[in-house]
């Protein structure tokens, strides 16, 4: 595939232009402190089947978001350039990602996620040659996958969740996961502003399961909606 992003990506490209964190998130980004981090929103394309993204699940034995979905991506290492320097570095150590195969395009508003103090970088790019991935330490990541935008936009795989805490949030249930908390909030607003998402009944909430068998929530303290749909 050309180095070169399709069509399709021309709208969400023009409305990340002017995007504040508050086009994502109702928590306020804090001047000082935070841990420093990054995720890679990578897109890609199979042949006639639409746009996709990149998702893992991160294992159950982890220390924080244990079991949650999420981008590839972590914590910044002294040694990073910077914000898309870390999200490459994380995502070929979770799935064995190849540099070279990605096309960096923009870095989203920075994000903070209160319940493990990081400070989030989205870095959005085109995955212009995709190749096959998979868990490099399945102690840290247990499952990858590739969840076609055409199935997180259908009305019948999305919802809302609510946590034991009363937070609630978007979902999406698509290829056996259910995408909530940060990276279901990110995608929300992401599918909104490309253009791609469709009505959906917003009155449908699942409810997670009970503390100790669900992981805490992403973001988000109260029982309202931490990332708006826009």
């Amino acid at each position: 595939m050309s180095r070169r992003p399709p069509g399709w990506f021309d709208p969400l490209l023009t409305r990340l232009g002017s995007a504040r964190s508050e086009d994502f998130t109702r928590l306020v980004t804090p001047e000082n402190g935070g841990r420093e981090s990054a995720v890679l929103v990578l897109l890609g394309e199979e042949p006639g089947a639409g746009p996709d993204v990149l998702v893992l699940q991160r294992a159950a034995t982890l220390r924080n978001h244990a079991g949650q979905p999420a981008f590839p991506g972590g914590a910044a290492d002294p040694e990073d350039a910077d914000a898309r320097a870390t999200a490459l570095r994380e995502a070929n150590e979770e799935v064995g990602l190849d540099p070279a195969s990605v096309t960096v395009l923009t870095e989203l508003p920075k994000l903070w996620i209160p319940v493990s103090d990081f400070v989030v970088t989205p870095v959005l790019a085109w995955w212009h040659a995709p190749h096959p991935v998979h868990p490099r330490e399945p102690a840290e990541v247990a499952h990858v996958a590739r969840l076609p935008v055409t199935e997180l936009v259908d009305p019948a795989n999305r919802m809302r969740v609510r946590h034991p805490s009363g937070w609630i949030g978007p979902a999406f249930s698509a290829r056996g996961m259910l995408v909530w908390g940060f990276t279901g909030g990110v995608l929300a607003t992401l599918l909104e502003m490309g253009g791609w998402a469709r009505p959906w009944p917003r009155d449908r909430v699942v409810d997670l399961p009970p503390s100790g068998e669900a992981p805490a929530p992403s973001a988000g303290t109260d029982a309202v909606d931490e990332t708006p749909v826009r």
